[in-house]
């Protein structure tokens, strides 16, 4: 059986540049998906047009379609009559070119789209649909300031466990615990709790490592709240840091300081990561930071745009991207990290979570 909910009101202003060089455009990817709807499902796809926003998804969503998807024409369909449909309302609109994303689609997938809808040219819209999620709305900052607040309140609450003998991975848990009794969706990502020389691993799964004094005690975590992330890395040592210990925590605070300091919309990705990476190369450490200084945040932890040597383009106003140098060497490592609001004089730091390196 199929039911059609009627739309609210349809800002195509927002989505014009999907549209320059198609008539429509396929949207099968989670994030995505929730991105234009606000509804989160395992099945679904959205066709955008430039007069239309139709989310099809099963009987399952109808409720929370109805109740969240502000701005659609909700169409509550199967599996097995989607393509149909999605012909037919294509076939109306008189589509030739038609956009879809080739990132999120496998190619099996794709033989698929092309078997069922083979008469349309179909383009990549990956990078267009990217750069709209970039640049975040007020709303989507407030739910992020949501997210980023559970977090730090959760890892205030945690700081006072860390006692002798107790493990990464209880101390995980607990957090874990307190993002979902704060308000969050849960963890944004797996949280990453590392004591010792695990913390010179950049991805450490907490595991059963007990803490000793003298450890450097590294978290790198972030709720969902909302439907979207945030992130935050703080190092500290647990007892009297060593004069090496010290000694790197510093070069990563200026380091960090250094980019909070000129990161500005129009800076290329490329521009942000290189003044960490020149500060960590004049101190001889160029080879201990092995990894990129950020990455933008939103429904994703991971997405546009990038903080990285590999990023020639301009950051945009009102993204949100993580500030996160570190450096990593065989007894210890030292990460500091912030997620702030890119705007054209400056940042807003959304992170506001003391940096002392003794707790």
């Amino acid at each position: 059986m199929l039911y059609i909910f009627a739309a609210s009101c349809y800002n195509t202003f927002m989505y014009g540049t999907l549209f320059e060089k198609n008539d429509a455009v396929i949207v099968f990817g989670n994030s995505n998906r929730y991105y234009l709807t606000g509804t989160d499902t395992s099945f679904g796809c959205v066709l955008l047009l430039p007069d239309a926003k139709v989310f099809y998804t099963d009987f399952r969503y109808e409720i929370a379609a109805k109740r969240s998807a502000d701005g659609c024409e909700v169409v509550i369909t199967s599996p097995g009559k989607l393509y149909g449909l999605l012909a037919d309302r294509l076939a109306s609109a008189g589509a030739k070119n038609v956009g879809y994303e080739d990132d999120v689609m496998t190619v099996a997938a794709f033989k698929e789209l092309k078997k069922q809808l083979g008469k349309y040219n179909f383009r990549s819209v990956s990078a267009e649909l990217a750069k709209l999620r970039s640049i975040k709305t007020e709303e989507e900052i407030e739910k992020m300031k949501k997210a980023q607040s559970v977090t730090e309140r959760a890892l205030s609450a945690v700081l006072p466990l860390l006692k002798t003998g107790v493990t990464e991975r209880e101390i995980s848990a607990e957090l874990t615990y307190r993002f979902l009794k704060l308000g969050a969706d849960g963890a944004a990502f797996d949280n990453i709790v590392a004591f010792g020389e695990n913390s010179s691993d950049c991805h450490h799964i907490a595991g059963d490592r007990k803490l000793e004094r003298g450890d450097v005690v590294l978290f790198d975590i972030g709720a969902k709240a909302d439907g979207y992330c945030s992130d935050m890395t703080r190092s500290f040592v647990y007892g009297e840091a060593s004069e090496d210990v010290a000694e790197i925590y510093d070069l990563v605070l200026t380091a960090q300081r250094n980019v909070l300091g000129f990161l500005r919309a129009g800076m290329t990705g490329r521009e942000a990561d290189a003044i960490a990476r020149e500060y960590f190369r004049a101190n001889g450490f160029e080879r201990e930071f092995g990894h990129s200084l950020g990455h933008g945040v939103g429904i994703d932890i991971h997405e546009g745009p990038r903080l990285s040597a590999a990023n020639y383009d301009e950051l945009p106003e009102n993204c949100v991207v993580t500030v996160e140098p570190g450096l990593y060497l065989e007894k210890f490592g030292i990460r500091i990290e912030d997620m702030v609001v890119v705007k054209k004089d400056g940042i807003e730091n959304l992170t506001n979570f003391a940096k002392s390196i003794i707790i």
